[in-house]
């Protein structure tokens, strides 16, 4: 996107961030962990998978295990990236998402930092309201796309 500085009149490029984020579907048979946003978080109340951020020297597997053991007081084994979904929401914040199985983990879960968190059927999953960056991927995970059955 062009602006035009007011001082200069010359044109520059202006571009977006992109978050890079990373979330896990934690796979337990066939129910997957759904989270639930606090009623103070931004898109409060809209469902969303375990993850966050990736910070500054992180793989997206080393920013994923860091994320489910802040959220979730997990360890667990990152397995394979599922999908990738670039979305720019309306806001105009854009977010590059990469969704990882995790089908093992040590450690009880723990909600640390959601307002609910459960599992649920994957054939369920279109019953919740996610984030708007989420909701083609849990429409193919209903559908039973994109995971191996023989894995889950």
């Amino acid at each position: 996107m062009s602006k035009k500085n007011a001082q200069t009149g010359t044109q520059r490029e202006t571009a977006r961030e992109v978050r890079l984020v990373v979330a896990g579907l934690l796979l337990r048979d066939d129910t997957v962990l759904i989270c639930q946003r606090r009623q103070d978080q931004p898109m409060a109340m809209q469902w969303e998978f375990p993850g966050g951020k990736v910070e500054a020297g992180e793989t997206a597997q080393q920013a994923l295990a860091r994320e489910l053991n802040e959220e979730l007081g997990i360890t667990a084994e990152i397995g394979t990236r599922v999908t990738r979904i670039l979305h720019t929401y309306r806001s105009g914040t854009a977010v590059d998402l990469q969704f990882f199985e995790v089908h093992n983990f040590t450690g009880e879960l723990e909600n640390r930092i959601f307002n609910t968190i459960i599992w649920t059927p994957l054939s369920q999953l279109t019953a919740y309201e996610f984030l708007v960056a989420d909701r083609e991927l849990v429409k193919d995970l209903a559908a039973g796309k994109l995971l191996k059955t023989t894995d889950i």
